[in-house]
Parts: structure tokens; C-alpha cells; sequence
């Protein structure tokens, strides 16, 4: 690989970074938050790929210059030394954000994972309306870890993807993120009450219920999972960003 040719990938790769950050692409692969840090990566290569184009056009200029003050019948000869072949596995990440589009983790990765539920430091404030929406995380925290004693009887609205285990007992999920997609878990919650006659997995739903002190422990990894008695239940479309980040803040 010659510089031209370097210089040509770290623009197209730069490119597509840039092209993943100012699309919901990047969700597949990053949490929202990291969105500033790939396009400033992406900026970053295609700066690079200019400064090596412009580099390469003043050696080239000089090497044509020292040529011509050189003795009529005098030769220079100049010895390039080849690029290690390694760099063209720098195609490899361009090629899979190019071809490769993958899923978001679903019920799959959820029923063979344990609850990554954490308890947390402190619980806010129930936030307006009725019902109250609250994430899968919120919710799951608020009746493990509280017992339901911060959502005063309040009914509840909460938006995820179903997930069957090998018994066929329904949990509503979303897959959690730390960083990126490659470390996502699963925080579920077990449904019981008013469910849909026909449970699909990994379609997506907005369940209306109530808390309940029922609470179960997941058998991956014996981690909390409460449960949630459900009054309704409606499809819903796939989120602009089908992780959730609540978790660790």
C-alpha cells in the first residue's frame, strides 16, 4: 500500500465514521453519549488522509526540484521503501461499516445473559404523568431495590422488547450499554396480569401495569428481576435507540 493509497482509505474511513455519527448508525455500535468523541475520530482521519495527500505532493516537488539543479548526465536514485502489507487490513473496519449493518441485540442475547440490574446510588423523583413513564431500568430498580416504596402506587408506563424463556414466561427487556454494543446486557423485567394472546419474541411493546411485590431471580446469573402486573399492552415501533444508557449514570 502506497501513501496515495493510505491516504485514499483514512478518508473513506474517516467518511464513514462521519457518515455513522450524523446517523442513528452509530447506535448499533456505540451509546448515544459517544457520538461527539466518532465524529471527532472521523475528522480526525480525514485530516490525516489530506496531510499525507499534501506531503506526498511536496516531496514529490522537491525531489523534482533537487532533479533539475543536478549535472546534465548525473542520475539520483532514490530507494522507495513498500508500506507494510498489515495496513490493508485498515479496509476491514470500512468494509463493515459499509456492508455490515448488524441488529440490535435482542431476545436471544437477553434469555441466555443474566440481569446486569445494578442497585442504585439514589432514586429521583417520580416523573410526571399518569401513568408514569418510566424505562425498563427505572421501573426494575424502583421494585427490586425499593420495594416499590418510591412509585407510591402509581401506575407505570414502560417501553420494551419481549423475550420467552425456555418455559415460555414473558419478560420485557432492553439490552443496557456501558460502552458499546459488544458489552450490552440484558435488565428484564417479568410480566404477569393482562398480556397479549399471541407473544412474539423481540417485538417491541408499551405496557401499562402496576407494581407488585412479586420478584423472581434470574437462573443465569441469580440476579434480581421483579415483576410488573400488567393492565394493557400495545405494539409499538423499534426506538431511534433501542439500548438504554440509564443504568450506569
Amino acid at each position: 500500500m502506497n501513501r496515495q493509497a493510505q491516504a485514499a482509505v483514512l478518508f473513506l474511513l474517516g467518511a464513514a465514521l462521519l457518515h455513522a455519527g450524523g446517523t442513528s448508525l452509530y447506535l448499533r455500535y456505540v451509546k448515544a453519549s459517544l457520538q461527539p468523541l466518532l465524529l471527532a475520530s472521523g475528522a480526525v482521519l480525514i485530516l490525516a488522509a489530506l496531510a499525507t495527500v499534501w506531503y506526498e505532493y511536496r516531496r514529490h516537488r522537491s525531489q523534482e526540484l533537487q532533479e533539475s539543479q543536478e549535472p546534465h548526465g548525473s542520475q539520483s536514485h532514490t530507494h522507495a521503501h513498500p508500506e507494510p502489507r498489515i495496513s490493508w487490513l485498515l479496509l476491514l473496519p470500512l468494509l463493515a461499516l459499509i456492508l455490515i449493518a448488524p441488529p440490535a441485540l435482542g431476545s436471544y442475547s437477553a434469555v441466555r445473559s443474566g440481569t446486569a440490574l445494578q442497585k442504585p446510588y439514589a432514586l429521583g423523583p417520580l416523573p410526571a404523568g399518569d401513568p408514569v413513564p418510566l424505562s425498563v431500568v427505572d421501573y426494575a430498580s424502583r421494585a427490586a431495590y425499593d420495594h416499590g416504596r418510591s412509585l407510591h402506587d402509581r401506575p407505570v408506563r414502560v417501553t420494551g422488547f419481549l423475550a420467552l424463556d425456555h418455559s415460555g414466561a414473558p419478560y420485557l427487556v432492553r439490552m443496557a450499554l456501558n460502552c458499546c454494543a459488544a458489552d450490552a446486557q440484558p435488565v428484564k423485567i417479568a410480566l404477569t396480569g393482562t398480556l397479549p394472546p399471541v407473544l412474539r419474541p423481540d417485538a417491541w411493546l408499551e405496557v401499562t401495569g402496576s407494581y407488585t411485590p412479586r420478584l423472581m431471580h434470574d437462573p443465569v446469573n441469580n440476579g434480581p428481576i421483579p415483576y410488573l402486573k400488567v393492565t394493557s399492552a400495545q405494539p409499538v415501533p423499534v426506538p431511534h435507540d433501542p439500548y438504554d444508557e440509564t443504568w450506569n449514570n
